[in-house]
């Protein structure tokens, strides 16, 4: 299963899905692998996890890809990126401002900080490119190669460290000659649209163009006003177009347009979800939950715009090697308003509800202005054998406005208090790392990274015209500063046991930089977090069995992370503060399979476990907003109007399930000139806390999630019916604490009807 061994024979993922996946080489002029001649046996995953193209038994890495039949089923029922939770093992995705800005967790290490600055431990690449902020990571997934999810720490050949792993998209190239078209059509007039046209211009210039629409009708009816359907819907636009230039083999220009357009409903906050005393979801009377009926009184919306322009060129260097240079920009802006108590009116008006509310809370972030800027220059060889090498630079610059405005009342648009911050950060990583395949079968890898970090933070409050509010009254400008440098290096082997069986292990150093956090609307003062540290230990075997019908890999891990940077948001003040834990151990492991028992018959299925545990006895936070039942040993007990404080030392992180489970299988059985096919895809999560206190209301149980899809397809056409979360699973996936039990809860059942042609 070496890299020799799969540059000769095979590559190309045989697929249930209407647009077959091609793992193309990302370096020009890199040898493809043949196509696979035995339908019955599992074709090679090929990934690019290294920054080459490489057999995924054959690197030392803990590495999943999400399949295109997966794909092509969440994008079906008008999912965006969140859709891809647990489709991987150890995988997490969740947010709080629905399509816009995902917080992402491998292996239980994420970030739950709501503040449109928040640092995250996992870092998203599309098409080699870094997406540092949170809502350029929730640029739509269409018109993809592959998706792959690298778990643990990376830096030494990526332009961007990353102490949790990364998630990785590549999108198909110019020139590869697919065009197509999918249309959807379902439930509460949910519309998927997804096309692409490829092109060849001249023998040197290709041309792409692809694009995506989603949109969804409003399907959330807000009790409080007369007409149906109030909140839940968008309208999505996302375009590419990409010009390659290749006059010879050892030059090849990529220039790449991107364009996003959303406009919809913010997340639906939910008050009172939650039974005191227990995690079970109740209704807008206290009876049954209805997750179609919400009751709430404030303004409701969300506008984001981002747009990109990158340049790839690539260029021989010497022999055997290749020069790359990655330039890109990106440019961003987002409105967004929800009512952050979830409910209608106050105890002291003359109606409000559902349950109890203190006070009305509505709130507004935007960010008006966001650019960055990434250049990477990289230098690789590639030797079928022996030693190679990969060296770059990675420079990062960002200038991020945001805006956060407090309203007095659920309608107003004149706001009541304003926060301004400005953040510029700048980042410098110098990394290069070295393998060498000996002729018994093993390999050995090592790299090193220098990391230099830096961040300013100026951020004010100078309009506060509420009476009375605690905390209240301008805030004068203040000036933040951090950085830090630091070397993060990691080293591996991979040995092959037999043409079958390969054993590898793996360390890693992973940083991340120090934070600041500058959410004064509530709270007075600016926090920074310092930089964490994670020294990361795995090891794992990959197999191929039973005459390549069955693949099955499995990793065990273990990492510490010191000074871990936690955010403690809510509380009382609704505030969000940084602060560091003294160490965070985590350990577990991750399974994977895939079969092909029978020609037409596939299956993969997907385990991991995952435990955390927070390891510092003096570290306290504030609980619950609102009255909840904690489980952690107390501080400071509660006084009036103040939450107690309590310690969490022992706590898991928050959003980190111990167990995640998925299972996809599809048949395909020849009529006529095509085949009719099946495929179903499943997710399962056990328990999860929402924040870093342990309350019995702010969790959930677990959540599972199915679909199914059905369907006639041939070289031609391609037509189906689905169903997305097909037993309209209610769960909640994450909570609001700050003066009531707010939550919001998962995605509805979506049914319809797909039809697709290729061209």
């Amino acid at each position: 299963m070496r890299r020799t061994q799969l540059l000769s024979t095979v590559a190309l993922a045989t697929s249930l899905s209407f647009v077959p996946t091609t793992a193309f080489a990302q370096d020009a002029g890199a040898e493809e692998p043949a196509a696979q001649d035995d339908s019955e046996g599992l074709d090679v995953i090929v990934v690019t996890a290294t920054r080459r193209s490489e057999n995924l038994q054959d690197i030392p890495l803990s590495v999943a890809t999400v399949d295109d039949d997966t794909l092509s089923a969440i994008n079906s029922g008008g999912a965006d990126i969140r859709g891809l939770a647990g489709r991987v093992p150890s995988l997490n995705i969740e947010s709080s401002f629905g399509r816009t800005f995902p917080r992402f967790y491998i292996r239980g290490l994420g970030n739950t900080d709501f503040d449109l600055n928040a640092s995250q431990p996992v870092s998203l690449i599309y098409d080699e490119v870094v997406l540092e902020n949170p809502i350029l990571k929730g640029f739509p997934v269409f018109d993809m190669d592959r998706v792959e999810v690298l778990r643990g720490p990376q830096g030494t050949t990526f332009g961007r460290n990353t102490p949790a792993g990364i998630v990785k998209f590549d999108t198909v190239r110019p020139g590869d000659g697919r065009s197509y078209v999918k249309a959807s059509y379902g439930r509460y007039d949910s519309v998927n649209l997804e096309a692409a046209a490829d092109g060849q211009l001249t023998n040197d210039l290709a041309v792409r163009v692809s694009g995506m629409f989603q949109s969804r009708d409003d399907w959330i009816n807000n009790i409080a006003t007369t007409q149906d359907g109030d909140l839940g819907g968008f309208n999505e636009f996302a375009a590419r177009v990409q010009l390659a230039y290749e006059p010879h083999d050892d030059l090849a220009i990529r220039l790449t347009g991107q364009h996003r357009d959303l406009n919809g409903s913010a997340r639906a906050f939910r008050a009172n979800l939650f039974n005191t005393g227990s995690n079970e979801l109740v209704g807008l009377d206290g009876g049954d939950f209805e997750r179609d009926q919400i009751w709430t009184d404030a303004k409701n919306f969300q506008t984001l715009r981002t747009k990109n322009i990158s340049l790839a060129v690539e260029t021989g260097f010497g022999e055997n090697a290749r020069l790359y240079s990655i330039t890109s920009y990106w440019h961003g802006k987002l409105e967004s308003r929800g009512d952050i108590d979830g409910g209608f009116g106050a105890v002291f008006l003359p109606e409000s509800g559902p349950g109890f509310i203190p006070f009305p809370a509505q709130s507004q972030d935007n960010i008006p202005d966001l650019d960055q800027f990434t250049q990477e220059v990289r230098i690789a060889s590639d030797y079928a054998s022996g030693l190679n090498y990969q060296a770059g630079v990675f420079f990062f610059d960002e200038n991020l406005s945001i805006e956060s405005f407090d309203f007095s009342n659920p309608q107003d648009t004149a706001p009541a208090a304003i926060v301004n911050q400005l953040q510029t950060s700048n980042a410098l990583g110098v990394f290069g790392s070295l393998s060498y395949a000996f002729d018994n079968g093993l390999t050995l890898q090592g790299g090193l990274r220098w990391n230099q970090d830096e961040k300013k933070l100026v951020a004010d409050r100078l309009f506060d015209a509420r009476p009375g509010f605690v905390g209240g009254g301008p805030v004068p400008e203040s000036t933040t500063f951090v950085e830090d440098e630091v070397l993060t290096w990691d080293a591996s082997a991979i040995y092959e046991i037999n043409p079958d069986v390969n054993v590898y292990a793996r360390v890693a150093k992973g940083y991340r930089a120090p934070a600041i956090q500058g959410r004064i609307l509530f709270d007075r003062d600016v926090t920074t977090a310092d930089s964490e540290e994670t020294m990361s230990y795995e090891a794992g075997v990959k197999t191929v069995l039973l005459d390549n019908r069955v693949r099955f890999n499995l990793t065990g891990y273990y990492f510490e992370t010191d000074n871990l940077q936690l955010s403690a948001v809510g509380g009382a003040a609704n505030a969000n503060l940084l602060l560091n834990a003294d160490k965070v151990e985590g350990k577990g492991f991750e399974a994977e399979l895939q079969a092909r028992p029978a020609r037409g018959l596939t299956f993969t299925a997907g385990v991991s476990y995952n435990d955390t545990e927070i390891q510092d006895s003096g570290l306290t936070v504030e609980t619950c907003g609102a009255p909840c039942t904690v489980t952690d040993p107390i501080a400071v007990p509660a006084a009036p109007f103040q939450p107690a404080i309590v310690f969490i030392d022992g706590n898991a992180l928050p959003q980190a399930p111990k167990w995640t489970l998925n299972f996809t299988a599809g048949y395909a059985h020849p009529v006529g000139n095509g085949e009719i096919y099946a495929f179903t895809d499943w997710y399962h999560r056990s328990k999860i806390n929402f924040f870093l206190y342990e309350a019995v209301e702010f969790s959930d149980d677990k959540l599972t999630e199915g679909g199914v899809r059905l369907g006639y397809r041939n070289d031609k056409f391609d037509i189906a019916g689905f169903v997305r979360n097909i037993t309209d699973d209610e769960s909640a996936v994450s909570g609001i604490d700050f003066n009531n039990l707010t939550g919001m809860v998962n995605e509805p059942r979506i049914y319809g009807v797909e039809f697709g042609v290729k061209f």
